[in-house]
């Protein structure tokens, strides 16, 4: 039995080596033979080509599919790449654009009180000065903490207003800040006249949000709603400043509910009526203000 499978290979090597050999030549035949064919007679060629074409459209089309969905999943992870670069980019722009729309509600805040500071013009006034609030006096002393002091020209007496009218006066005085004693205060007393019957009296503060009116006369004529302002006695304030409204009279006494309300305010302007009241001592007053000095353009201080 070897010795016949050893014969027939020795006997098969001759012939796959000239197979091998001849390989070459028989396909070049071939394709000659197929060209001349094709040549001589194009229908058939052509009908065998749509054959072979048909036969084989099913197969490409099975192996067509993988390399779809292939390509369609390299598709979609790009652009998944693409949305989530472009949903990190949109998220840092919304964070700051959060960031730059909290800077802008804060400036448009601090701008309408500002704005709201022009309301109060006085013709009277020698100088003033814009300064931002700091600070609070606390439950048992009404007061507000100025940024400014006297290296700005505040001096003790001077008057505190905000848009809507008077809140106090200057008490205390340092070099970079001051502190305003509000009419509301247990301490604060103001010579005032009812503007529509020019009933005069005291605005005295008793630490309340709506000080009363005290030293009235017995026939006084009062009534809910008319306008307190400033009389100008005492050369503390001058006439004509805005207070408050009455908001009621009866057996315990008479109120008062101030135009300006302290405890929402970011920025005070400390005027200077050039009124020797209660400024005490002539050293006091601010040395940079002289006679006829034009009014110091409003600042935020700091």
């Amino acid at each position: 039995m070897n010795e016949r499978s050893g014969y027939a290979l020795r006997f098969a090597q001759p012939l796959r080596t000239l197979a091998q050999r001849s390989a070459f030549l028989v396909l070049l035949a071939g394709a000659i033979g197929l060209m001349l064919w094709g040549k001589t007679d194009p229908q058939i060629f052509e009908r065998a080509r749509t054959a072979v074409t048909d036969a084989a459209a099913p197969i490409l089309d099975v192996m067509s599919r993988p390399m779809t969905a292939a390509e369609s999943a390299v598709e979609e992870g790009r652009e998944l790449l693409a949305i989530r670069a472009e949903n990190e980019r949109l998220q840092l722009e919304n964070a700051r654009l959060q960031q730059w729309r909290g800077v802008a509600r804060a400036l448009e805040h601090e701008n309408a009180q500002l704005r709201s500071l022009l309301n109060f013009r006085r013709d009277d006034v020698d100088r003033y000065v814009t300064g931002r609030v700091i600070g609070f006096g606390g439950s048992f002393v009404r007061a507000l903490l100025l940024n400014v002091g006297s290296d700005r020209g505040v001096a003790k007496g001077q008057a505190a207003v905000s848009g809507a009218g008077l809140i106090g006066r200057v008490a205390e005085v340092g070099e970079r800040s001051s502190r305003v004693l509000l009419i509301t205060d247990l301490n604060s007393r103001i010579p005032v006249v009812i503007e529509e019957t020019r009933v005069r009296a005291i605005l005295a503060g008793d630490n309340s949000q709506q000080p009363r009116l005290i030293y009235l006369s017995a026939n006084s004529d009062l009534a809910v709603g008319q306008r307190v302002v400033t009389s100008g006695h005492g050369g503390a304030f001058p006439p004509g400043v805005p207070v408050g409204r009455v908001i009621s009279v009866g057996e315990a006494g008479v109120r008062i509910a101030p135009f300006a309300d302290p405890d929402s305010l970011e920025f005070v302007q400390l005027m200077d009526f050039g009124l020797g009241g209660i400024l005490g001592d002539p050293s006091d007053r601010p040395a940079a203000r002289k006679a006829g000095s034009v009014a110091e353009p409003a600042g935020a201080g700091g």
